[in-house]
């Protein structure tokens, strides 16, 4: 049997981020996308959204949607639309804000209201975000791997200000989504530079999000 000469399509996996706002949602998917931190904080109003494409082992390239969610949309009518089928639910707390870490439990209450209806339920990663601020930690770290068995989160700790494990955070959740195992030499690979550019859709509450006005120039992990 001969190799075919099509290149196989993108996989394509939407990730929502959800947290408080200020734990570092934005931060964390600029790092991953644009190997970039904003020193100046700005609040997202709404949803942002980034597009990048990652290459797993075997060769397979997928597509990653990010959706960064405004931490005051909790309530807001369009945050089951945003959640709804997603296939990967990244819940992110600042370490140092024990308040952060308490709110996940009401974020991750929407996460199962937004999906009652559907089949599939996402998988769900908890990430316990500014790491590099270890000296100022509130949130014990038994606190968050005994929230992760008791909901069957897989757990990360990253720095979106150092860039510290932010690439292999978004890895390894993609590889759980498609059921590939990563060994630890293709995590260690996994950390070059990465690029990407970003796009970037300020959404209020009673507008409707359509992914087709959506255009980006996506770059592989090299």
């Amino acid at each position: 049997m001969s190799d075919s000469e099509e290149e196989s399509p993108d996989r394509q996996i939407k990730l929502v981020v959800l947290g408080d706002g200020t734990s570092g949602k934005t931060s964390l998917a600029t790092r991953f996308a644009q190997e970039a931190f904003g020193k100046q904080y700005k609040q997202t109003v709404g949803l942002d959204f980034f597009l990048k494409r990652i290459t797993l082992p075997g060769n397979l390239n997928v597509t990653l949607q990010v959706w960064d969610i405004g931490g005051q949309t909790i309530g807001g009518k369009m945050l089951d639309k945003y959640i709804y089928g997603a296939q990967g639910v990244l819940l992110v707390y600042d370490i140092t804000n024990y308040q952060s870490f308490e709110n996940l439990e009401d974020w991750y209450n929407m996460v199962k209201k937004a999906n009652e209806e559907s089949e599939i339920q996402p998988l769900v990663a908890l990430v316990g975000n500014k790491i590099d601020l270890e000296h100022m930690r509130t949130v014990k770290t038994d606190k968050h791997q005994r929230f992760c068995q008791e909901n069957g989160f897989s757990s990360h700790f990253v720095s979106a200000k150092t860039g510290d494990s932010v690439f292999l955070c978004f890895q390894r959740i993609t590889a759980d989504i498609l059921g590939i195992k990563l060994n630890k030499a293709e995590m260690e690979q996994s950390q070059h530079v990465v690029r990407a550019e970003l796009v970037k859709y300020p959404e209020e509450d009673n507008q409707h999000y359509s992914t087709a006005n959506c255009q980006s120039k996506i770059c592989s992990v090299q």
